[in-house]
C-alpha cells in the first residue's frame, strides 16, 4: 500500500505544480486548440486555449510509477513484485505513452494548420492499430518466469471466462479492439471543460482498488495462495494498482486547472493516452466485459456516435440533435457546468456497479 500511496502523491503534485507550466509554454508556443463552426456557439468562446495538456499527467505518472517502485523496495522481499520494472507496467506506461503520442500528433497538426483537421480518421486508427497490436504481442508472448503473461487467451469478466478461450492470436485482436474502442471512447468524451478528466479518475481509481484487491487475493503469493483456494491468476497486481493510482491523482493535478472554465485542454494526447492505458487496465485486471460496466460513460457517449452515424446514413434522420450525447444536452440549454456535474453521476453509477459485481463475485466464491 506505501508503495501505491507514494506514487499516487508524487504523480498529484507533479501535476498539479507542472499544468501551470505547461499552460504558460503552450501559450506562448500559440498551440492553442482550433474549434469546430459546427457545434454549440459557446465553445467559440475557448479559441486560443491551449491544448496538449495531457503530456503532463502522462509524464507525472511515468515518474510517479518509478518513485513509487523505488518505495516498493523498502518493503519486506515477501511483498515486492519484482525489483526491477515488470512486463506488465512496460505494457501499460506504453499504451498510455504511445497512444499519448498518437494524439500529439493529431493535436500538433491542428495547431500548425490552424484548424480542427489533424490526423485523418484511417491515420488516427492505423496509429491505434499498430499500438495495439505491438502491446498486445508484448502481453501475450513474453512470459514472465512463473509463466504467466499481461494479457491471457481467454475473454475475461470479473476472471477468464474457461469456456471463452480464443488463442493467442484471437486474444491479440481482442486486445487491439479493447485499446482501440476504450481510447476512441475516451476522446469522443472530450468535449466539456473537465468531462474526461472526471470520468477518467472514477475509472482509475475503480481499477487501482481493483488491482490492489487483486494483489491482496493473489496466486503469486504463495503465502496466501497455499491456505486459500481461491485466488486471482493474474500478473503483477501492484504494479496495476500503483499505476491506476498515479494516473488517478494525476488527472487529479490536472483537473484543478481544466475544469471549467478550463485553462488548458488535455487534446487527443491525453485522450487517447487515457483510452489505452484504460484499456490495458481492463485486459491486465482480467475484467474485460467489466471495464463495459465500469467504463459505462464512455460506452454511452461512444453508442450516441454510432447510433447517429447509422440512422443518418439508412434513415437521413438525426436521433439527436448533435452527437457525441454531451452536445446534445447543449443544444437542448443545458449548462456545460450541469451536464458535466451530471455525467459525473453518471460514470460514478457505472463505477460502483462494477465494483459492485467484482466485490459480489469475490463473496460468492469465497462463501
Amino acid at each position: 500500500m506505501r508503495a501505491v500511496i507514494v506514487a499516487a502523491a508524487v504523480a498529484f503534485i507533479i501535476s498539479l505544480f507542472g499544468t501551470p507550466i505547461a499552460i504558460r509554454v503552450f501559450t506562448a508556443l500559440k498551440a492553442g486548440q482550433p474549434i469546430r463552426t459546427v457545434g454549440p456557439a459557446t465553445h467559440q468562446g475557448k479559441k486560443g486555449t491551449p491544448t496538449m495538456g495531457g503530456v503532463v499527467f502522462i509524464f507525472a505518472t511515468v515518474i510517479a510509477y518509478a518513485a513509487g517502485h523505488v518505495a516498493l523496495t523498502t518493503l519486506p522481499e515477501r511483498q515486492i513484485a519484482q525489483e526491477s520494472p515488470t512486463m506488465t507496467a512496460l505494457v501499460l506506461l506504453g499504451l498510455f505513452v504511445f497512444c499519448g503520442v498518437v494524439g500529439f500528433l493529431d493535436d500538433f497538426l491542428k495547431v500548425r494548420r490552424r484548424n480542427s483537421d489533424g490526423l485523418s480518421a484511417k491515420g488516427k486508427l492505423l496509429g491505434q492499430l499498430i499500438v495495439g497490436g505491438a502491446f498486445a504481442v508484448v502481453a501475450l508472448y513474453v512470459p514472465s518466469t512463473n509463466g504467466e503473461t499481461v494479457a491471457s487467451e481467454s475473454i475475461s469478466f470479473i476472471r477468464d471466462i474457461s469456456w471463452l478461450d480464443v488463442g493467442k492470436v484471437g486474444s491479440v485482436l481482442v486486445f487491439v479492439f479493447v485499446i482501440m474502442s476504450m481510447s476512441n471512447g475516451v476522446n469522443l468524451t472530450d468535449g466539456l471543460d473537465g468531462l474526461a478528466t472526471g470520468a477518467s479518475i472514477l475509472v482509475l481509481g475503480a481499477y487501482s482498488l481493483i488491482g490492489f484487491w487483486q494483489y491482496r487475493h493473489w496466486c503469486g503469493d504463495s503465502d496466501y495462495a497455499r491456505v486459500n483456494d481461491y485466488c486471482y491468476q493474474v500478473r503483477d497486481p501492484l504494479e496495476i494498482a500503483m499505476i491506476a493510482a498515479a494516473a488517478a491523482a494525476a488527472c487529479v493535478g490536472f483537473l484543478w486547472w481544466n475544469t471549467s472554465p478550463a485553462r488548458i485542454f488535455m487534446g487527443d494526447a491525453g485522450a487517447l493516452g487515457l483510452g489505452g492505458l484504460i484499456g490495458g487496465l481492463a485486459v491486465a485486471t482480467r475484467t474485460t466485459l467489466l471495464s463495459v460496466i465500469i467504463g459505462g460513460l464512455f460506452v454511452i457517449i461512444t453508442m450516441s456516435v454510432v447510433i447517429q452515424i447509422i440512422s443518418f446514413k439508412t434513415t437521413g434522420k438525426r436521433v439527436f440533435r448533435m452527437s457525441p450525447l454531451q452536445h446534445h444536452f447543449e443544444l437542448a440549454g443545458w449548462s456545460e457546468v450541469n451536464i458535466v456535474v451530471r455525467f459525473w453521476i453518471v460514470a460514478g453509477i457505472c463505477v460502483a456497479i462494477g465494483l459492485g459485481l467484482f466485490y459480489s463475485d469475490f463473496l460468492a466464491t469465497m462463501g
